[in-house]
């Protein structure tokens, strides 16, 4: 029975049950006109939701496709969000050369625990450019280290430059969570060690990797570290208070090799012993493998222990102690040879090992920070004895720094940070023209962000001491005559900015 006659019985069925008698062609007339009128109300709500349902199962079966191809999608590109990053302020940190010097791969190891390098590779760089003006007492001799001091690059008594010091470009590579691999490359004109003359010549704008390394460790699991490669030897602080220039420890004892690292750091306590690679290193390590300073064995080592000491006023105290197997002070003075100069000659070979002691000291309390360091030879320095001005002794090589900023707040942003600090580096007898260096420093920074430092300096250096030649035998000289100069002073006036990104 279909639709229409089960309505039309019911209603007939309802009629009679209600008036009792048969209902007339009228009546029936108009009840089947009603049937029709809700037979048609309903078919047209029966082809609406057939219709909506229809509509709802294509948007669902859409709304799958699109859900397909976006996982697709996503499956086959690259979420460079997670895979690269910048980081300015932690590039900044790692690229400077002026704080934290031999401590990098702990800040980096903090920085990983502390989320500041969630991406796959954080990269970035740092630049440092320069005005300055010097002034020197003796013809082409200017003692300010942060410019090669030879007269090839520097000529007569007063010089002037506006230039690109150094410029640093890091990466830093999640590997795993516990496998950090690091790379920076350096470009530095100014105290590049290229065969070239001046800071125009090619080979001396060229591009070095300056550190590279893979680190393993998790600080969040474990307090120990370990690295390979080629990184900073963990010996003295060698940091500065100065705002650029550094200080004479470091140019003195900052090593940088190729070896293995190993660290501890934990309840105030860090502590570092590294495997260096024999032979002549690329600065202050130096070991003779077999008679020769080709780099081959690991033969050399250093260790370095400091404790944080923490007060009730929130201030603390840094102190530390370092050793080194062999430094770069083991030459022995060369005598002149046929069409060759004589004197001490950096990245030869090396008759006995010369181990190195360092002690300092970093005091820090809110505005104000202290700094001391001491290191020195355990042995003379064979080359600072002259065979032909017999009358000075070979000494030992001695530098200290003391140091003092001081934040001050003149209603900016940031505080301006006043510092003054005075090294030397003593590498002769009394009286000889190689006794000491003395260099002071007078510097203001402001910090316009956490990635960009404004500064200006005043340097003042008594006396020129350059390592080589520096107890005589320099080129074109009497094997009497000494290349340095205990009279000799240089002035020095630097504005520059340092910005990382």
């Amino acid at each position: 029975m279909n639709l229409p006659k089960v309505l039309l019985t019911i209603s007939l069925c309802t009629f009679s049950f209600v008036h009792g008698d048969t209902p007339t062609n009228e009546q029936l007339f108009k009840m089947l006109r009603e049937m029709q009128q809700q037979i048609e109300a309903l078919q047209s709500r029966t082809l609406t939701a057939e219709a909506e349902a229809t509509h709802a199962k294509n948007e669902l079966s859409a709304l799958k496709q699109k859900i397909t191809e976006s996982e697709e999608s996503k499956a086959g590109s690259i979420d460079f969000e997670n895979l690269i990053r910048t980081n300015a302020e932690y590039s900044y940190m790692v690229l400077d050369h002026t704080e934290n010097t031999n401590t990098k791969q702990l800040r980096q190891l903090e920085a990983l625990r502390d989320g500041d390098l969630k991406s796959r590779l954080t990269i970035g760089g740092n630049i440092n450019a320069l005005v300055n003006y010097q002034k020197a007492n003796t013809d082409s001799q200017f003692g300010w280290l942060m410019r090669h001091p030879t007269s090839a690059n520097q000529f007569g008594n007063e010089v002037s430059e506006a230039v690109i010091h150094s410029v640093s470009l890091q990466v830093t590579g999640r590997v795993t969570d516990n496998l950090t691999a690091y790379a920076e490359l350096l470009y530095n004109p100014e105290q590049n060690f290229a065969s070239g003359a001046t800071i125009t010549d090619l080979e001396r704008n060229n591009i070095n990797m300056r550190r590279a390394y893979l680190l393993y460790g998790d600080l969040a699991s474990s307090p120990f570290y370990a690295s390979i490669g080629k990184m900073d030897i963990p010996f003295g602080l060698n940091d500065t208070v100065n705002p650029f220039t550094n200080s004479t420890n470091w140019h003195s004892f900052a090593g940088l090799s190729y070896g293995a690292k190993v660290g501890y750091t934990a309840n105030n306590w860090h502590l570092r012993a590294m495997a260096v690679q024999g032979g002549a290193q690329f600065r202050n390590a130096n070991t003779s493998v077999h008679d020769s300073s080709v780099p081959s064995k690991l033969n050399n080592f250093a260790l370095d222990a400091n404790y944080t000491f923490e007060f009730d006023d929130d201030s603390t105290l840094l102190a530390g102690v370092s050793y080194q197997h062999g430094t770069a002070y083991c030459q022995d003075y060369e005598p002149h040879a046929p069409g060759a100069p004589g004197g001490v000659q950096h990245f030869g070979d090396c008759s006995e090992d010369n181990p190195g002691v360092a002690a300092y000291l970093k005091y820090e309390c809110e505005r104000l920070t202290l700094l001391a360091e001491y290191a020195q030879t355990l042995d003379e320095w064979p080359g600072t004895h002259n065979p032909a001005i017999p009358q000075f002794e070979a000494e030992k090589n001695v530098t200290f720094t003391l140091g003092a900023s001081y934040d001050a707040d003149f209603g900016l942003k940031n505080p301006v940070t006043l510092s003054t600090e005075f090294s030397r580096f003593r590498a002769g007898d009394d009286g000889s023209d190689w006794e000491k260096q003395d260099q002071w420093v007078f510097g203001a920074s402001y910090f316009l962000n956490n990635n960009i430092k404004l500064f200006a300096e005043y340097v003042h250096v008594d006396g020129w001491v350059p390592l080589n030649f520096l107890s005589g035998g320099n080129p074109g000289g009497a094997p009497g005559e000494s290349w340095s100069d205990q009279d000799s002073t240089t002035d020095a006036i630097v504005l520059g900015v340092t910005a990382a990104f």
